[in-house]
């Protein structure tokens, strides 16, 4: 390709098209394409490219713990009802900005659940932001020094999706709690929260101070959807029968 032409395209920040150009006219040249056949070519790449480099930004983005997608989801193994996994799934409740609460033992699919839609979500154009309680915590230590705690919550509310994991595993420190109350009480009717528990949340009093439990909880579940989850746990069962390793050679 001339030099001067491919300084346009990267002057015109057209990556996917810098790149296919060659390939495209060079095809063009030999099947004889019309001009307009060579410009769709090139745009429709140039489309392509830069949807999946926002995917892979905002992807990144989230932060998701281990890539679970729906893919490996194995619906019959979950305690919750499958029409209620199939209107989770379609996000609309996220587009009306309601929250979604997954409580239940360990081990029974809450992360995977939610990892899920947030994977679900991002591939159609989401934004999605993936925390656990001592992350909120870090957070908020990080802004308090300088004042800006406020600012930085609203950095993480430009996600549509805000997921919050494993509240209940362990005791709550002051300031995730604190962190906890910040997001969700900002968030009320702006944003979609999803947590996952070990606890359902009108036990959440046990993990953290009463008075902080109680506003929390209030705004978190006044437009909620709750899925209690029930059985063993999946890993446990996984385990026990092998299918947790690879056999040893």
């Amino acid at each position: 390709m001339p030099a001067d032409l491919e300084a346009l395209l990267r002057r015109l920040r057209l990556p996917h098209i810098r790149g296919l150009a060659p390939e495209v006219v060079a095809t063009a040249k030999a099947q004889r394409w019309e001009p307009v056949e060579v410009l769709r070519a090139l745009f429709t790449a140039e489309a392509a490219g830069r949807e999946r480099s926002a995917l892979a930004t905002r992807r990144a983005a989230a932060g998701f713990p281990t890539g679970k997608t729906f893919q490996a989801w194995k619906p019959e193994i979950s305690s919750i009802p499958a029409p209620t996994q199939q209107a989770l799934r379609t996000l609309e409740w996220v587009h009306r900005r309601e929250n979604l609460v997954v409580c239940g033992p360990s081990g029974t699919g809450k992360t995977f659940l939610l990892e899920a839609l947030g994977q679900q979500g991002v591939e159609q154009g989401l934004k999605v932001a993936w925390f656990t309680l001592e992350g909120l915590g870090v957070l908020l230590r990080r802004h308090r020094a300088d004042d800006t705690v406020t600012k930085a919550i609203a950095r993480v509310l430009r996600a549509d999706l805000v997921v919050v994991d494993d509240i209940g595993l362990l005791p709550v420190a002051q300031d995730a709690a604190e962190g906890l109350y910040r997001l969700v009480d900002a968030a009320y009717e702006k944003r979609s929260i999803a947590v996952s528990s070990n606890l359902h949340p009108a036990s959440f009093d046990e993990l953290m101070p009463k008075t902080l439990a109680t506003a929390t909880v209030d705004r978190l579940l006044h437009h909620a959807h709750v899925c209690q989850t029930s059985g063993d746990s999946v890993r446990l069962s996984q385990a026990l029968s092998g299918q947790g390793v690879s056999p040893l050679n």
